[in-house]
């Protein structure tokens, strides 16, 4: 048994696109891949310490915050899940010097196949952990752009054409047809023309680059032995004792016999793994 503050599960790809998730606890790197097919259970003891200033609290803010961080910390501001509503350039910014390093630098626009075609943005230097983290099957990156903002501000220019989302559900139900995501990438462009150029007049011609002659699309086969035909969700606050064989992991997902569960979603909290 291994006891820790349970953190989202760690992930690498190799050449051929095969997926490893490893879970953190304490000191101990867990391969969870080496667990398929084993029981495995995660105890809930109730406590959950904020991941930024180790408080406890009660209650579990913007993926294990305290409610104090929460309020104060660029981090948790609506601009990390709305980029395109960031208000840095107009000096209001909770953390400047945050912001300087992971807001004012270079993100990409992606397309990715999930639950089914949906766009995306993330940092230059996330790809291609923010595919894995979403259960998809294959990721392009479309565009270069100079910072988060822009990279929002393109995003909701895509959304009249195609969702932002992933059904998480229908993501953990199998995985979606192949899709040609170079012709997607094409077929948006050409429709959206106008509203790129009308961005890049704005913020200057170098701020959007087209990765269409020089990038390619990314294939991920995850860790699953069988997908579930009804997707039960497991709420650990409701029980604290999770447990059953461990059939897969998509995403930040453990599909399990007794149903799934999103471990990022109790980043903070307090268990006991055993296997």
């Amino acid at each position: 048994m291994i006891s820790g503050s349970i953190r989202k599960m760690t992930s690498q790809v190799s050449s051929d696109g095969k997926v490893s998730y490893q879970l953190n606890l304490a000191d101990t790197s867990i391969n969870m891949n080496d667990l398929l097919g084993q029981k495995v259970s995660l105890n809930f003891d109730g406590s959950i310490a904020c991941i930024n200033c180790s408080r406890p609290t009660k209650k579990s803010f913007s993926q294990g915050f305290c409610y104090p961080c929460f309020k104060k910390l660029a981090a948790c501001d609506t601009c990390i899940m709305s980029p395109e509503k960031c208000h840095h350039h107009l000096g209001t910014c909770r953390e400047p010097e945050w912001a300087e390093k992971y807001c004012m630098q270079s993100h990409y626009v992606y397309l990715a196949n999930s639950s089914g075609l949906k766009v995306g943005i993330t940092r230059g230097d996330q790809l291609p952990t923010r595919w894995i983290d979403q259960g998809a099957t294959q990721g392009r990156a479309i565009f270069s752009v100079q910072n988060r903002r822009l990279s929002g501000l393109v995003e909701t220019l895509f959304k009249q054409e195609v969702a932002d989302k992933t059904n998480w559900r229908n993501m953990l139900k199998g995985n979606a047809d192949d899709l040609d995501l170079e012709f997607e990438q094409e077929r948006l462009i050409s429709l959206l023309g106008e509203g790129l150029d009308s961005l890049q007049y704005e913020f200057g011609i170098q701020s959007i680059t087209d990765l269409s002659e020089e990038n390619f699309t990314h294939k991920f086969e995850y860790p699953v032995l069988s997908f579930p035909t009804k997707v039960v969700s497991i709420n650990a606050e409701k029980t604290p004792l999770v447990e059953g064989t461990l059939l897969g992991i998509k995403g930040q997902y453990w599909l399990l016999d007794t149903g799934v569960i999103n471990i990022r979603k109790y980043t903070g909290y307090q268990v006991t793994f055993s296997h």
